[in-house]
């Protein structure tokens, strides 16, 4: 058979649901593998994830055949599914268009074989048909397989690493397709099968197998240690042939093929393969060598009751247009067998047509006795390739993989609540690292997915991104002497003097007052007794700070008795000296002094930045602000529970350190779980909150963590946040790469229990959006002052680059 045109050789003759019933007679079980992230996983991971397998299959009964296969196609990215509406998104859509990237999927069928000897001959026609009328029966013996393959995907399903998805009929079709037809996509062709070479369309196909014990060398393992990210004082781990997978970058298939057989049947052979080599034990030291091997497999399947004999079959089929590079692939894989002490087998001719052929998933019980090694299941299960790519979500914030730096989606908001239950987020990095730029990349793509942003910034890090959206932005700055025009008094008409309403404001002035979480509920009644006596009493006038101490101060004398308030719950003298400092021409008179609000100028506005770089080391003035701002926020931002907000806190390190600010932002964490929002905060290191009960409730509800390079170490946010070891180590091994064509940030994040790192690579377009200071940003500006529109300034200033 030199030419194979699969319409003339149908391998399926029928599919029901996710099983196939293959001409040969074997009944298939198919299904996709989903599998955790590279470089996610630790070397305890890799532990549990192996015994996650050896549980499922230990029990499947004798004569079943397992066939792992994963499929990596080298492909180009395409960006249709990215947000291209603006500016920014359509630059991100077009650097990335057409990058190279290793595509992967992984699959599992387990077969039961129509044959099931021990021995079958070495070379099997795999498209000659075992039945002539092609008739389905399912009887009770597939119904018995059936069941047994369902408990043992229902128990990987249960761990959390890997989901096993059954496969439809058409996605199984096309699997079959793609795979005779060589994974040519622009055409249908035969696959050629001359004596010295295969050939698919354009493609020449090869393959390189591990079918015999004598290929191993003195042990597998579950894991091993990663080279590429592994330094003196940390160990990074990946899987023992993680080297065959995507580090290979290659066109290849990875198939791993195991044989469950009859442990008793086994041990009765090789008893008599002992007797045999003892009785000529004394004709060479070979056979006493193979005699004490024997002798130590025979001891071991005594001893451990759970062992599973099994034979096995590794093979890597690679194709390319190019017999060179055909040539540098076989080259590669055999360099990756090495340094794991394996010594393959390259087959040429007639075997290597047989291997490729009996790769295909309804053919992989046709391997013979000289195809196979002979091992135990927990042997066989070391060298199956447990991750995938880096895994984009429906929606999200875009980042880059550490693999190929194609964009990923990370859903860091999670509507559903499937990953974390809080969405509240921290940035660490020492100055210098990017974290105001990364601060940008984040509420850049939130703002543009519809989400309100409320930045609350002492660095001026914001303006820039803010001034592309001209209008649905407002930059409130604070300057020294002047008020923010916020009066949280204020009310258009007494209607609007509800509940709720004296509830924030009765918040509002205790806070004012220092009485803090202190107050009893009883001074909480009085204040607002208070209030709402002030509203209905001073009628016809402009509602203020100023009006209220005026109303207090003139009716102090009655004011109590008129109220049925008790002197323990409420001190009029001081209140009034408190509030002095604000009104009339007391020190900070000028916070309040403004009589209409003019919050109304934010209701419409999505990206409102509170600029309060000029007060930054007045913890009074500071505290005061953040008050208003609060108020501000919860009588416009918050007063639609349904939409999406996001509240940022940058560059508060030293400002953390007064109780009255940390106590305000914390005001933020707990309101916020009430609302459909975020906080996130920006900070140099984690040691910059302090180690109080405040702080600890901040970061026990951060559930998305942020952190980039430090060469300082990690070990305090590692305490702080209870990361694992394998978290620690993923911190360790981030790199930065500011050079040459690909520039790009690493950073880890962990999104509730998951972690790894990312990278953040961007096109010149958004690296100068980003921009926080330096030449490059202030000659931005400088466009910007002349051209009055930031996204002109932005391209003229790429056109000069």
């Amino acid at each position: 058979m030199n030419r194979l045109n699969l319409l003339a050789y149908e391998p399926i003759l029928d599919i029901q649901e996710h099983m196939v019933f293959a001409s040969n007679g074997n009944v298939i079980l198919c299904f996709q593998c989903q599998l955790p992230e590279i470089y996610a996983l630790s070397a305890s991971d890799f532990d549990a994830v192996h015994g996650v397998w050896f549980q499922a299959f230990k029990s499947l009964p004798v004569g079943t055949v397992i066939h792992k296969q994963d499929i990596y196609i080298k492909s180009k990215y395409n960006t249709k599914h990215l947000p291209q509406a603006t500016f920014l998104g359509e630059a991100t859509a077009n650097h990335f268009n057409g990058r190279d990237y290793l595509e992967h999927q992984s699959f599992l069928f387990i077969t039961m074989p129509h044959n099931k000897r021990m021995n079958i001959s070495k070379y099997v026609n795999p498209f000659k048909s075992s039945t002539k009328d092609h008739s389905i029966q399912i009887d009770r013996k597939i119904d018995t397989f059936k069941s047994s393959v369902n408990d043992a995907v229902a128990f990987v399903n249960t761990s959390r690493k890997i989901q096993l998805i059954p496969l439809d009929g058409a996605k199984i079709r096309q699997l079959t397709q793609s795979y005779f037809n060589g994974f040519n996509e622009d055409c249908l062709t035969d696959i050629r099968l001359d004596k010295s070479s295969i050939g698919i369309g354009d493609f020449q196909f090869d393959a390189i197998a591990v079918n015999h014990e004598s290929c191993f060398g003195e042990f597998v393992q579950s894991s091993k240690t990663n080279d590429r990210f592994t330094s003196d004082d940390f160990v990074f781990h990946q899987g023992f042939i993680d080297g065959l997978g995507l580090n290979l970058n290659k066109n290849h298939i990875v198939n791993q093929i195991i044989y469950l057989d009859d442990k008793q049947q086994w041990r009765k052979l090789l008893d008599n393969k002992i007797e045999a080599l003892k009785k000529s034990a004394n004709f060479g030291t070979q056979n006493k060598v193979v005699l004490k091997k024997i002798e130590e497999v025979v001891a071991q399947i005594n001893e451990d009751e759970s062992s599973r004999l099994i034979r096995g079959h590794l093979n890597v089929v690679f194709w390319d247009t190019d017999q060179d590079k055909l040539k540098t692939t076989a080259s590669k894989i055999k360099a990756e067998c090495k340094a794991l002490d394996i010594l393959p087998y390259y087959p040429r001719g007639e075997e290597r047509k047989h291997y490729v052929l009996n790769s295909f998933f309804c053919h992989s019980s046709n391997f013979s006795n000289e195809d196979l090694y002979v091992t135990d299941l927990k042997h066989a299960l070391c060298l199956f390739i447990n991750n995938t790519n880096y895994i984009s979500d429906d929606t999200g914030v875009l980042f880059n993989d550490r693999q190929f730096n194609i964009p990923i989606l990370k859903d860091v908001w999670d509507e559903d609540k499937k990953r974390i239950k809080a969405r509240n987020f921290a940035i660490f990095a020492p100055t210098g690292e990017g974290k105001s730029f990364l601060a940008n990349n984040i509420l850049r793509q939130y703002f543009e997915s519809e989400v309100r942003l409320v930045i609350i910034d002492l660095g001026g890090s914001y303006s820039k991104f803010a001034k592309l959206y001209p209008k649905d932005h407002i930059i409130l700055r604070y300057e020294q002497g002047k008020n923010l025009g916020i009066n949280p008094f204020y009310i258009e008409n007494i209607e609007d003097v509800t509940p709720e309403r004296l509830e924030d404001l009765s918040i509002f002035l205790l806070e004012l007052l220092a009485s803090g979480n202190d107050t009893s509920k009883a001074e909480e009644v009085a204040i607002k007794k208070i209030l709402r006596h002030y509203y209905q009493q001073a009628q016809n006038t402009v509602f203020s700070l100023s009006g209220l101490y005026q109303f207090v101060d003139l009716k102090k004398d009655t004011l109590l008795v008129d109220l049925g308030i008790q002197e323990r719950y409420f001190n009029v003298y001081d209140f009034l000296h408190v509030l002095s400092e604000y009104v009339d021409d007391g020190l900070y008179n000028f916070l309040f002094n403004t009589d209409e609000d003019q919050t109304y100028k934010i209701e419409d506005k999505r990206l409102i930045v509170f600029e309060l770089d000029e007060v930054r080391d007045n913890k009074e003035i500071l505290s005061v602000m953040l008050k208003l701002i609060k108020s501000a926020i919860q009588r416009t931002i918050w007063r639609n529970k349904a939409e999406r907000g996001v509240i940022l806190f940058d560059e508060f390190a030293k400002q953390l350190k007064f109780k009255n600010v940390l106590e305000s932002v914390e005001f933020y964490y707990q309101a916020i779980r009430k609302q459909n929002g975020a906080i996130g905060i920006v900070l140099q290191s984690i040691n910059q909150l302090p180690n109080n009960a405040t702080s600890a409730s901040i970061l026990e509800n951060t559930q998305i963590v942020y952190s980039l390079h430090n060469e300082k170490g990690y070990d305090e946010l590692q305490k702080r946040l209870s990361l694992s070891s394998h978290d620690l180590n993923q911190l360790k091994s981030i790199r930065n790469n500011l050079t040459g064509e690909r520039k790009y940030t690493e950073m880890f994040i962990k999104i509730g229990k998951t972690s790894n790192v990312f990278r953040l690579e961007v096109p010149k377009e958004v690296f100068a959006a980003y921009l926080t200071d330096g030449k490059a940003h202030e000659h931005i500006m400088s466009i910007y002052s002349e051209v009055k529109d930031m996204e002109m300034a932005i391209k003229q200033y790429v056109k000069e680059l």
